[in-house]
């Protein structure tokens, strides 16, 4: 390529960089800018950009857009921009035109060990050590015809992974460990264990040395390993490809793994951050947003403008609700739509997204309405995790009509009910039905209840029953970071035991929890090796933890395969079993007049014996059933959460029916979960709950109730 580059004028739209014939029109977004250069760079190493175009208000600027069009350039070509202006923080002005800047719409973000987060947060020149921009041309891939798979929300169940920590550990034997590629030689392991739904963990770029401080004890730095710090909402985390990949194919690892994965029948959402970005506070570097228009990106103090407002916990909060930071999250989510062929959006301290420009809560904010109302995400699951960090709690109540909203109250319900708390069996009832008091009166469906016990943040379901406190010492801060009250217990050992009976309670209670879970309405949401045990050694935070702490350890898999049974035939119970997956709530047994259609699932409510249920506060039962209905047979749930034995008296069935016993979390494998065809017939008219367990009948088919009576 030969230098000089001949440019011209170009156009305002599309925002980024856009590869069209004879070359490549670039365009960035800045109102109080004076001048922009664009850094253009013929190698990877280059210390210094080949050419520098200066953009003059006159001739390359309309309106608040500045743009060019540069012949001859095309797919892989590197650049970034120096913006010139003013720096006047007490102005809401962070320019600096000693930085080098990554454009907000990069398809592709490169670096190396050059990159310094210092250089970019000091006042020298960082030329040579800056990330770049890479020029993607996004027509360059061949999706083999491969159609997403389109799953029902009643029949999604999701799985949440760390690309890098689901196959960086030797133990789980792919040719490309800790990739998308990795990733892609454990499909058949996720369809084998039955869930339809794959939700990464953040994969847009982040910057790995964020958050800049160094480890209290060792003195070395701490570094991003989830991902939570993003510098670019289009690129993909450089990270997760290959060593040595070659700049020229970028993206095509990941479009290969989403082929892959809905080749396989399985979904593909993504953790979504938007709510802040790397740069951090004040203090922080300026890689991107905040030397190209920082009063625009990130919420100012309306009274000291020189300061962030942090609704995140992370230094800064994403202007969400400006209307050309709207315009880029929207752009990106149809990025992520249409040319990658993503399924779906779980998004990080959603609540952020309602709030306004001086950080106040909407009732209708205009980001989330568009969202669910555009026309291209129209089929995209949209996941609100429905807080942020400042105390604004939205669950039950996110703005919009088709959002779906993680349900942090059913996390912390079913850790009281199992860890035997008294007065939660009345609350326990709800939660079974998929939270009816906090959706039902807004409208929403129960599929956009996301049901989960675990989840990336906090303990996973081995060390929920296994610890009473966390153990987060290796995080470099004193211990003082992540949730003091997990709502676990240790059942008699702080951590690892030899102990039979404390191992065999731990058992018994992860059956319960996963039990419950499947047993749920709503949408299931399960953390990727939990189904057999994965341990963060009692650390509840593992953000920096990219080493085996983080990481999973598929020697587990080997070692706990009762666990990975147990949860892999309750998967496919509730998938034979339509009543556990209704899409709409259901009614009590007496409301048999109602909007139903006869032979829709209604439930009765007993304790330990029939049709009298115990809503006590001293309560350690719960017993329901779920009544025949056309496409499936009764089922009858039984819950004892308290230490001693509990006898039930489910109610009798239809004449010439009878119960089998298909669950019981205190039996050893096969009857822990049996097999269709392999359940045992209940003997006699009770059953004995061991303690802390659960005990699950189905009926086989008899004659049918009378019209208008449950049995």
């Amino acid at each position: 390529m030969g230098y000089p580059l001949v440019f011209s004028r170009g156009e305002s739209r599309p925002l980024g960089a856009m590869v069209r014939d004879g070359g490549v029109n670039f365009s960035l977004y800045s109102e109080h800018a004076s001048a922009v250069e664009l850094l253009l760079f013929e190698r990877f190493d280059d210390a210094a950009p080949r050419q520098v175009i200066r953009l003059e208000s006159r001739h390359h600027r309309n309106f608040n857009y500045w743009h060019v069009f540069v012949h001859g350039v095309g797919h892989g070509q590197l650049y970034a921009y120096r913006v010139f202006g003013p720096w006047a923080p007490e102005q809401g002005h962070r320019f600096n035109d000693r930085k080098v800047l990554l454009d907000p719409y990069a398809k592709g973000i490169v670096y190396d060990d050059r990159w310094s987060r210092d250089e970019a947060v000091s006042d020298a020149d960082n030329v040579a050590s800056a990330m770049r921009s890479l020029v993607v041309d996004t027509t360059l891939f061949d999706w083999q015809g491969v159609e997403p798979p389109r799953i029902e929300p009643t029949e999604r169940v999701i799985y949440e992974l760390h690309v890098r920590g689901f196959t960086q550990d030797p133990s789980a034997g792919v040719s490309t460990p800790g990739t998308f590629g990795g990733l892609i030689e454990k499909i058949p392991y996720l369809k084998a264990l039955g869930v339809t739904t794959v939700e990464l963990l953040p994969v847009f770029q982040f910057d790995e040395t964020a958050p800049g401080f160094a480890h209290h004890i060792t003195g070395e730095p701490v570094r991003d390993y989830w991902g939570y710090n993003p510098i670019g909402f289009f690129a993909p985390h450089r990270g997760y490809y290959p060593e040595g990949w070659d700049r020229m194919t970028h993206l095509v690892n990941f479009r290969e793994l989403v082929r892959a994965l809905h080749e396989a029948g399985l979904e593909v959402f993504l953790d979504v951050v938007f709510n802040h970005t790397a740069e951090a506070g004040a203090d922080g570097p300026t890689m991107s947003y905040r030397g190209i228009e920082n009063a625009a990106y990130y919420q100012l103090n309306p009274r000291a403008r020189a300061r962030y407002m942090d609704f995140s916990g992370c230094g800064n909060t994403v202007n969400c609700n400006h209307p050309i930071v709207r315009r880029l999250i929207l752009d990106s989510l149809r990025y992520w739509v249409e040319t990658m062929r993503v399924d779906g959006f779980r998004f990080d301290l959603a609540s952020i997204l309602s709030r306004d420009e001086q950080g106040r809560p909407l009732e209708t904010p205009p980001l989330t309405w568009e969202i669910e109302c555009d026309p291209i995400l129209q089929r995209t699951t949209l996941i609100a995790e429905a807080w942020d960090a400042a105390g604004l709690y939205q669950v039950g109540a996110f703005p919009g009509e088709r959002w779906s909203e993680w349900n942090g109250q059913y996390r912390d319900d079913v850790r009281r009910f199992w860890r035997g708390d008294p007065g939660v069996a009345p609350i326990m009832a709800r939660r079974l039905l998929g939270s009816p008091d906090l959706y039902e009166d807004h409208g929403r469906l129960p599929t956009q209840c996301v049901n989960f016990i675990c989840c990336h943040d906090g303990f996973t379901l081995n060390d929920l029953v296994s610890y009473n406190r966390k153990h987060n010492e290796a995080n470099g801060e004193d211990n003082r970071d992540g949730h003091d009250d997990n709502l676990s217990c240790n059942h008699g050992v702080e951590g690892p035991t030899d102990h039979p009976g404390v191992e065999a309670l731990r058992v018994r209670q992860i059956k319960n929890f996963t039990a419950t879970l499947l047993l749920s309405q709503g949408t299931p949401m399960l953390l990727a090796g939990d189904e057999f045990r994965r341990t963060q050694h009692g650390n509840n935070n593992a953000w920096c933890q990219d080493n085996p702490t983080g990481w999973v350890d598929w020697s587990q898999l080997d070692a706990h395969p009762e666990i990975y049974d147990f949860t892999r035939q309750m998967l496919a119970f509730r998938k034979r079993h339509p009543s556990l997956r209704r899409d709409r709530y259901l009614l009590g047994v007496e409301a048999l007049d109602r909007l139903d259609p006869p032979g829709y699932t209604r439930v009765a409510w007993h304790g330990q014996r029939a049709d009298a249920p115990d809503w006590s506060p001293r309560s350690t039962t719960l017993a329901l059933t779920l009544t025949e209905a056309d496409d499936d047979v009764a089922i009858h749930m039984m819950f004892n959460t308290s230490d001693e034995v509990r006898t039930f008296h489910p109610p009798p069935p239809p004449r010439g029916a009878h119960w089998l016993v298909a669950v019981d979390t205190s039996a050893a494998a096969p009857h822990d979960c049996a097999a269709p065809g392999a359940e045992l017939p209940l003997e006699g008219l009770h059953v004995v709950l061991a303690p802390r367990s659960v005990v699950v009948l189905i009926q086989t088919p008899g004659a049918k109730p009378p019209r208008g009576m449950p049995w």
